[in-house]
């Protein structure tokens, strides 16, 4: 499939209206090459692993939340529940649940323009770089932003969710 008509998509359609709607710097960006996992993306980028955001989904009983992990960390669930201030440790999510709530497939799970309102919290590790890219509703597509700009787009809370 051509750039063009990836980026008139409905999930990759439905961030480039989130990220216009928000008055974001940056745009969609269509890359050759998978972005599927964080390295992929980091090396079709040219950039730091650590540079590229993971949208994580987790199940906190019958709703969703979402963590933003720096592409080199690991989320520690007792951090993102303190952070969100969750009853319990949210387990992982599968693939139905977390198209369910945010409309995009594993690998291009987007942090904004989901289904239904998601409470997100953003690990603070991300401040490390002045450019992140995240994923924009498909494995091919991201779009730049930096922890300040990507803090406002979602309604995130910034804390420590790496583990160790």
């Amino acid at each position: 499939m051509n750039g063009a008509a990836l980026l008139e998509r409905a999930p990759v359609r439905r961030v480039r209206e989130a990220l216009a709607a928000a008055g974001a710097a940056g745009a969609v960006r269509v890359l050759a090459e998978t972005a599927r996992t964080a390295e992929d993306a980091a090396r079709a980028l040219g950039c730091e692993t650590g540079a590229i955001v993971k949208s994580l989904v987790f199940r906190a009983g019958e709703e969703a939340v979402m963590a933003l992990l720096a592409g080199d960390r690991r989320c520690d669930a007792a951090k993102l529940q303190k952070a969100l201030g969750l009853a319990m440790p949210p387990g992982r999510a599968d693939a139905d649940f977390v198209q369910l709530w945010t409309g995009y497939s594993i690998g291009g799970v987007a942090p904004l323009g989901h289904l239904r309102p998601i409470p997100v919290a953003i690990d603070a590790s991300l401040a490390r770089f002045p450019r992140i890219f995240a994923a924009a509703g498909h494995p091919h597509c991201i779009f730049p932003t930096d922890i300040a700009e990507l803090q406002r787009l979602t309604g995130g809370i910034c804390a420590d969710l790496a583990q160790g």
